[in-house]
Parts: C-alpha cells; structure tokens; sequence
C-alpha cells in the first residue's frame, strides 16, 4: 500500500472502517478486538453511525431497547472475555446518549473496556440550539456529553473529521491497557459525522494492540519474598486481576507450594476452587466465618490485582493485627501502593511465577495452615446448613436455599450472573465456584439493572455456556427488556427472578440502622403513608405479575411457590431452547448472617426514634475500629 494513499470516507464510515480491523493479543493468541456495535438511532447518529453500520454488514450490529443495557452488556462481554474483546455502543444525542452515563461508570468502576460513540450537537452551530440540546449561556462548546468526563477513561468531541485520526488511535491505546482500561467515549457531532474526509488508507489497515505482561521491579521482589519468610499469619486477598490475567491455575501452584491460605473478593471469587483446604471464600463486609477471622488475625496481607474496596476491607476494619503490613500485586501503580504496601506493579500471572520462585524452598507455618483448613471445612458446614433451611417462618422460600438450589442443580460449567440487592452479599458468602467464570457479579457499582443486559453480554462471548441470570424484582423492574434481544438474537439465558415485593437489600440495611424498611415496599399506601416493614406481610402488596411480564417479552415462564419446585424448573429449563425465566416468591426478611464482620453506613446523630439512636450507639462502637495502615514494610 502507498503511504500516501487515501480512501474517502464520511467520519462515521471511517469509524466503523477502523474498529473492525482493530486485534488484540496476548500469550501469543489472537484475536478480533470488537465483536460488533450496539446502538438505537435517532437524530445525533441515525445518518452518520447507523448509516455506515448499515453499509458495512460485515461489523456486526445488534439491536438494543435501552441506551444503559447496551453498555452493561458490553462491559459483561468485556469481563467474561478477560477484557481482550469489546463491543462499541452508539446513541443518539440528548437523552440517548446521557442514558449510557450509568453504564460508562459501571465500566469505569469495573475497569471493563468499552467504546462508547454517543451522537453530539452541530459542530457548526448555526441551527443552534437543536432538538435535546443543553445550552449553557458561559460556552457554545459544552453539550450533554460533557457528562461522560468523570466516567470515562477517555474522552474527546471529534469537531472535524480529520481529529478522528488521532482520537481513534488513543481511544484503543486506552481500551487494550490493562492498567487505566474503562469507558471510553468518542462524542461525535451528527454534522461532522456525515462529512467526508481523504483519510490515510493506513488508518485501516490490520492493527494488532499486543497485551503486555508486565513484570515488577526485581528489588521489591526480593523485599516481598522476606516478608513472607517473616510472616507468622500471611494471607492471600485474590480480587479480580487474578482472572483477568489468567492467574488461576498459577495461583493454585502457589498456594500449593506455600501453604497460604486465600480470601476472595466479589471479583475474585472463582480464583481458587470453593473446595480446595486453604480457600476460605469471600473476605470483608460480606465475607465468610473463615476468610475474616484469618483476615482479622493476619500480620500480612499480600493482594492480588484487588482495589481494597470498603467491602473487602470491611470498611478499614477488616484487618485488626496491630502489625499488619501489605504486598500488594497490581497492573496499576495506583492499587499497588495502597496500605502502604510493597508494591509489585505487574500482570498477576507472571508476579506470582516470580515471587514463587524466590519462595522454592518457603512453606508457611503448620499451624496457620491447619487452623485454615479447620475454617474451611466448617465453613462448608455453614453453608450446608443454610442451603438445608427451605422457608422462612412467613412460609415462603428462603433466598439461601434458592441460592443453593441454582448452585447444586444448575448445569457446574455455567455461569452467574448478578450485580445488586441483597443476593450478592450472600451469594458471595453462599456461592461454590467450581471454575473461574462461574461467578459473574457486578459489585464494583452494584448497579440495579444490570443483571439481564449482563447476562446477555456473557452469552454472547461465551455461547456454549450456559447463562443463569439471578436477579430480584427490583432491579428486574428497572431493567428488563432486553430479554427481547436475547429471544431476538437466540442467546437462551435462564433467570431466576426472585420476587419479595420490594427492594430487599435496602430494607435491610434500613433495619439495620433502626429505620423500619421505609420506602423499601411495593405496597398501597395506609393514611397516606407507605408500610414499613415493621407491619411484616401483614400489607396489601401491589397487583403486580411478573411472570405475566415476562411472557410478553417472549420468554418461556416457569412459575414455582418452593424451593422443590425451582430445581425441577432448572431441571426443565436445561431442555427449552430460548430464554426462560423462573419465578418465585421468596421471603424478604430471612437473611444470611453477617460473619465478623461489618460496613460503614453512618447513622443519624440525633433522632425523635428510640431505634435510630440505639443503631448510632452500634455503629460509634464499631466507627472507632477504623484505621489507616500507614506503616510500611
């Protein structure tokens, strides 16, 4: 090819041109980097993007029914895909495109590439102001996507078609880092989109974006090995990097040559097997009897590619050691020095080879080891008891013994979808991972509504697989209808749509600081006044038929009142070939318990309810264990 070659092209065609021959690869696989575009099409992108995804059918596009679901479901395509694939989402301006705000920060949160295309006003500005655009008397160069700045990764407002050269080139840049990875939004004027421009024909050549395994400095290497022979309680808090690097299998080999046991965040759970000895599950604020009380007793903690969110650390109270120190193994310098750590900034897989080699001849201590094990098995034993406890004393199912049924009878080499509400708490505790993609939560936003557009996302990156979808009626009446996509597409997933009439999560943790559950019940109102949950079941619920819905979006709808009777709707579900849904009443107020543990929600100061006070005395009592880790190794 010519390096003075040209093609002409309108921007957008010139956008499409570009992603479809953009490749990632890593270890020595390769692969295309998008799988396609999302998008609905309206004044902002309808003759620019939808007219060169419409010219250009060999870059796939897939049809959405809400701006926010389209991101969820790219960004779950991205996680399940160890974020070396993404998919590229398209609106119109104005509300179309401040729709996808949640779902960038969701992505950004998360640290899951995807590339967001929203249509923008008239670079030109002489039909100024045009239909949904938000003017601001101080500038002619602010727009509604100026709210993406905060959320994304990247972001730029491409005012001439010669600008998306170079924007193109950093947006990918920052799509294909492992380290600063999220949303990255291109705002694109629907005037500039439809212009034509000469562009390099190079610009669409094969480009292949070649995924480093960093490695860390050697020294603090050698730092790290000592602490670890040092140690007398060490223990390993494995958070998502140790998937997205592919670092199971090696952190396996570690813990079988150490003898260090492991904790798991939400995005790490899956990181070891739920019955290997040394794993103890979830860590933190929703954490398991074993993996906290090892955490509370450990005088090291070495992290592996987690961010030490509130939950892990149980709001800086998770770690009580007086001399607890850190090594934090992360692909972003910012997380590897948190806690005053050892920072080993690098790709968790090849970390972990390093460290183990300096450790060839280490072994943690026996008693540490065996005091693991001891938690673990009765760990196991908890979880046994609580998946045996079918109803709650309202009669209805208990959500653990749902959770367990979907566990032991779903199909063991499928995956978990779930994000927000109360079954991510306990499915974190509750939950055996038998792979590592088994457990699919979105925890980093814990946005409502991301469930079934998320799981529509792993279907599509994983289409052997079975998908089950679990998901409460809250965030189910947030966001539910792109079960149409999945029927339209084929991609079968299986929801287990858990109702109890409310927002459960949020009417316990309402409980909790001595408020009642109020504004958390789908009930008629009393005098006035809405139910709290101090009225119990005793309340006139809404007349409202989920299941019903669920039929008209195209799904095949089971509809169980026991937990007997969810698992041989699971059982059925394995033989019915589009999207089925199983729905079920559970009770609202039989909760798993909270484990040594505790989160950070202040609580008022003063107040006229005797309950409110009490729950302010609680939380000063537990607000005081916070601290910061300041020293260092």
């Amino acid at each position: 090819m010519s390096t003075n070659a040209t093609t002409r092209l309108t921007m957008a065609q010139a956008v499409v041109q570009f992603l479809k021959n953009q490749y990632s690869e890593r270890d020595g696989v390769e692969r295309k980097f998008f799988a396609g575009c999302f998008g609905i099409f309206g004044h902002g992108n309808v003759s620019g993007m939808g007219q060169a995804l419409q010219q250009y059918p060999d870059f796939r596009y897939y049809q959405t029914r809400n701006e926010q679901a389209m991101v969820h479901t790219a960004a779950a395509y991205a996680k399940h895909s160890n974020r070396l694939r993404a998919l590229a989402c398209t609106s119109s301006i104005g509300p179309g495109a401040t729709n996808m705000v949640t779902g960038a920060a969701t992505a950004t949160v998360n640290r899951l590439p995807v590339l967001l295309l929203p249509g923008d006003i008239f670079a030109r500005r002489n039909v100024a102001p045009v239909l949904q655009q938000i003017e601001w008397e101080h500038s002619q160069d602010i727009s509604a996507n100026d709210c993406f700045k905060p959320v994304s990764r990247y972001w730029d407002r491409i005012n001439r078609p010669d600008q998306l050269i170079t924007s193109l080139i950093e947006a990918m840049r920052v799509l294909t880092s492992p380290a600063d990875t999220g949303a990255v939004t291109l705002a694109l004027p629907q005037d500039v989109q439809t212009e034509a421009w000469e562009y390099p024909s190079a610009l669409f050549a094969k480009r292949v974006w070649r995924i480093p395994r960093n490695r860390p400095d050697a020294d603090a290497l050698q730092r790290a090995a000592q602490a670890i022979r040092q140690a007398k309680k060490p223990m390993i808090i494995a958070g998502g990097g140790v998937l997205y690097s592919e670092a199971t299998e090696t952190l396996t080999n570690f813990v079988a040559q150490t003898g260090i046991p492991v904790g798991e965040t939400m995005a790490g759970k899956g990181s070891l097997r739920y019955d290997n000895p040394l794993c103890l599950g979830a860590v933190g604020a929703t954490g398991t009897s074993a993996a906290n009380i090892m955490a509370k007793e450990a005088d090291l903690i070495i992290g592996i590619g987690t961010r030490y969110s509130d939950f892990t650390t149980a709001s800086k109270t998770q770690f009580r050691n007086a001399d607890v120190h850190f090594i934090n193994i992360n692909v972003a310098e910012f997380d590897s020095h948190k806690h005053s750590a050892i920072p080993l900034t690098g790709d968790a897989k090849v970390t972990l080879q390093e460290l183990l080699a300096l450790l060839h001849d280490y072994t943690n201590n026996q008693a540490n080891q065996a005091e693991a094990r001891q938690l673990h098995d009765e760990w196991e034993a908890e979880v046994d008891r609580i998946y045996s406890i079918k109803n709650a004393d309202s009669g209805l199912p208990y959500q653990g013994a749902l959770i367990g049924a979907v566990n032991d009878q779903g199909d063991p080499s499928a995956v978990m979808v779930c994000a927000a509400g109360s079954l991510p708490g306990d499915m974190h505790k509750l939950w055996r991972a038998r792979h590592p993609k088994q457990y699919h939560l979105e925890y980093g936003y814990s946005c409502m509504g991301y469930e079934i557009a998320g799981g529509l996302g792993v279907k599509m990156a994983d289409p052997e697989r079975e998908v089950y979808v679990m998901v409460g009626d809250g965030s189910y009446l947030m966001m539910n209808t792109d079960l149409i996509t999945s029927v339209q597409e084929g991609y079968k997933l299986t929801v287990v749509l858990m109702d109890n009439s409310g927002y459960r999560s949020i009417g316990a943790l309402s409980r909790s600081l001595g408020q009642s559950g109020f504004g958390t019940r789908y009930v008629f109102p009393e005098n006035g006044e809405l139910p709290t949950d101090a009225s119990g079941y005793d309340v006139e619920t809404l007349p409202v038929d989920l299941a019903m819905n669920a039929r008209s979006l195209g799904c095949h709808v089971i509809e169980c009142s026991s937990v007997d009777e969810v698992v041989q709707a699971l059982q059925d579900a394995k033989s019915i070939d589009r999207t089925t849904v199983i729905h079920v009443r559970n009770d609202r107020y039989l909760g798993v318990p909270g484990y040594e543990s505790w989160w950070d929600v202040p609580v008022a100061e003063v107040s006229e309810l005797d309950s409110v006070n009490a729950a302010r005395e609680e939380w000063a009592e537990n607000r005081a264990m916070e601290r910061y880790f300041l020293e260092s190794l």
